[in-house]
């Protein structure tokens, strides 16, 4: 398996650790979104994406099996996120983009 595209959205948030979500392409094949790049106590980390289970706690809905794909996903994706370092943060919410006037 290889990782064939990561793409970051860098997120700046007011007293918010996560900063950025990734999308990743496995073997031109197969996509993982919503990815959660957050800034933890030793540095930046990935989130897997989950859903809010029945008891309040969180599930991951996609994940790696072993520590050496997890480390891969999370090479690839921080190694994308340093690249987008001088690139604008992304507001919270998307919002509509601009109509040009005729």
């Amino acid at each position: 398996m290889k990782i064939t595209s990561v793409n970051v959205r860098r997120i700046e948030r007011e007293n918010s650790r996560m900063k950025g979500i990734a999308s990743v392409l496995l073997d031109d094949s197969f996509a993982v979104h919503d990815i959660r790049i957050i800034e933890g106590d030793n540095g930046l980390f990935i989130a897997m994406p989950s859903r809010k289970t029945a008891t309040g706690g969180y599930k991951d809905i996609a994940h790696p099996i072993n520590p050496e794909v997890r480390s891969m996903f999370e090479q690839e994706i921080l190694a994308e996120y340093e690249k987008q370092e001088n690139v604008e943060p992304s507001e919270e919410t998307e919002s509509e983009p601009e109509k040009e006037e005729e």
